[in-house]
């Protein structure tokens, strides 16, 4: 499988190249709305000095309400040219961050993983924070052009009435620009350490989410609490350190926009006592000197935000440019084929080798926890195939040939602890709303009686991570939507761990019945769910020490009646 983030890098400049591609037409539009915007505001001080210099010399109404007109005319050119600029800028900004949101989103649903050393709220970081400030180029940009704008019409305007005037705004602006780029690399580092922290933090926090109630268990909660105090306050202090050098900036940026605008006031107000610039030419320049600061403010902003933008941009390349952790191959399986394990090795497993014919039922009994947990990691192609010894063979063919896509929709591995999704009890169990079995699943996994209990039935709202739902009703929900998904091969781990034995009981007697003719394997020590197995497959010690029926077993190994009998 190719996608188009595994054909082409994509470095942090690449993605701030292709925002800007993407919306050439949106940011040319902006680009020339918010110039006029800026022309419009430097132009009214200099139509102010014109008025000044026509009213003296003129004194007529006339002349006057042609003036006020030209004002009127350069106030509505400012109003609408603001307003409907950053209506297009904004547009575009928000559209090409939910663009990156959702390509940061695909990297992490992709069925093949990538090889990205990151955790989840790391990556949730990435797609919101990053991906809105890696579309604030699109803004920068016309705004940095505009602003050029208004700095070089009033450095004109300027320049026309004496030289000198000209010469200073051009000369002020350099040496304002070039004091504050040194500062803007110090933002960009900075922000980049910071929003590394604050992803760490986030994904600290998910893995609290998750393992709360085993932490709470064993009394590892506080432990674990004070283990996010602490990345929590190193983003403490890189967000305080951040805002100090965010602050320094702006301070700079503002003293050195208020010097300049002063040196343009003196050296007017010098020019006209010496009789080298006119009274309207003085009200010119001053106006324009207090103007400018906002263009001014405006445009030494730009490389701060533009620095923001690059270290955003370079940490989602670090998702979209990490590669897939395995190639898979471009096979399908057979319909209805059988599954086969052949001489596996991998973390707990030793020589695992155990072969399922289509259609037939089929319990592991695994002794130990990680020995089940690494083969479920297996069989859902979540551990790729060269990073363990031995073959998976579906329907003949290895896995590694397979692709992922075809191996998900032969090949189901339902976790024991499997995500329930904000949303309603059908969307759960049906999420793409094609399955035709779903009150079938609700019945056999015992769902009947959480649809009973609530008026809306399967439209029950169900909030983000079940928590409106009780453990067994969430791992009876979890039951229903991988027997909604009616597969070829259903491979189900520890199903009914949170329920009572009676509905246990009930469920091994329904899924057996439902999965009749379809190919089955269920790894657990439910003695309810051996018992309606075909056979029963013992794992010890990372290997397959025994085969036959529940009953027989319990009858003959005493350490198997050990492990299961309750």
């Amino acid at each position: 499988m190719t996608t188009p983030d595994t054909q082409r890098p994509r470095p942090g400049s690449d993605i701030l190249r292709t925002a800007l591609r993407r919306n050439v037409g949106a940011m040319a539009w902006g680009t020339f709305l918010m110039g006029l915007y800026q022309a419009g505001e430097t132009a009214f001080p200099i139509a102010l000095g014109l008025i000044v210099e026509h009213a003296l010399r003129e004194r007529s109404p006339g002349a006057l309400a042609l003036s006020i007109a030209s004002l009127a005319v350069i106030i509505t050119t400012v109003s609408l040219s603001w307003r409907f600029g950053m209506r297009v800028l904004q547009k575009a900004n928000t559209t090409e961050a939910h663009r990156w949101r959702v390509r940061v989103a695909e990297c992490g649903l992709q069925p093949v993983a990538r090889d990205v050393d990151l955790k989840s709220g790391e990556i949730l970081t990435i797609a919101t924070e990053d991906a809105d400030q890696t579309a604030d180029i699109i803004e920068v940009v016309p705004l940095l052009i505009s602003s050029l704008v208004a700095v070089l019409v009033a450095a004109v305007a300027l320049g026309l009435a004496d030289i000198r005037l000209g010469l200073l705004v051009i000369v002020g602006t350099v040496a304002i620009l070039s004091t504050l780029s040194v500062l803007s690399g110090r933002i960009g580092a900075s922000t980049q350490e910071q929003q590394a922290r604050v992803a760490r933090a986030g994904a600290k926090v998910a893995d609290l989410i998750i393992g709360l109630r085993p932490l709470h268990g064993f009394g590892g909660n506080q432990a674990a609490f004070r283990s996010y105090r602490k990345v929590s306050t190193e983003a403490k202090h890189q967000a305080i350190t951040v805002a100090k050098v965010n602050g320094v900036y702006a301070g700079t940026a503002l003293a050195l926009n208020a010097v300049l605008a002063a040196a343009v006031t003196l050296t007017a107000g010098w020019l006209a006592f010496g009789g080298r610039i006119t009274i309207g030419e003085l009200v010119m320049a001053v106006g324009l000197a207090q103007f400018i600061m906002e263009p001014l403010k405006l445009f030494s902003e730009m490389p701060k935000y533009v620095m923001i933008a690059r270290a955003s941009a370079e940490r989602m390349a670090l998702v979209l440019t990490a590669p897939p952790v395995t190639t898979p191959g471009p096979r399908r399986p057979a319909a209805g084929a059988d599954l086969e394990i052949d001489c596996v090795r991998y973390g707990s497993l030793r020589r695992v080798e155990l072969r399922v014919s289509a259609g037939e039922f089929v319990a592991v009994a695994a002794y130990r926890p990680r020995a089940a947990a690494d083969l479920a990691s297996i069989l859902a192609v979540n551990v790729p195939p060269h990073a363990y010894e031995g073959v998976v063979r579906v329907g003949g063919q290895e896995l590694a040939d397979l692709s992922i896509e075809a191996v998900r929709e032969h090949l189901l591995v339902n976790p024991y602890d499997g995500e329930i999704f904000a949303g309603t009890l059908r969307t759960n169990i049906d999420p793409s709303g094609s399955s035709r079995s779903v009150p079938e699943a609700v019945e056999a996994s015992m769902l009947t009686d959480v649809v009973a209990l609530h008026r809306e039935g399967l439209d029950y709202a169900v909030r983000d991570r079940g928590a409106n739902l009780s453990g067994g009703q969430r791992q009876r929900l979890s039951l229903a939507r991988a027997l909604a998904a009616d597969t070829d091969i259903l491979v189900l781990h520890d199903p009914t761990t949170a329920v009572d034995a009676v509905t246990e009981q009930l469920i091994a007697r329904n899924v057996a019945k439902l999965r009749r003719g379809r190919t089955t394997v269920v790894i657990t020590s439910s003695p309810a769910l051996l018992d309606a197995a075909d056979r029963v497959l013992v794992l010890d010690e990372g290997v397959i020490t025994a085969e036959d029926t529940h009953r027989r077993l319990l009858a003959t190994d005493e350490a198997y009646c050990a492990a299961v009998a309750r």
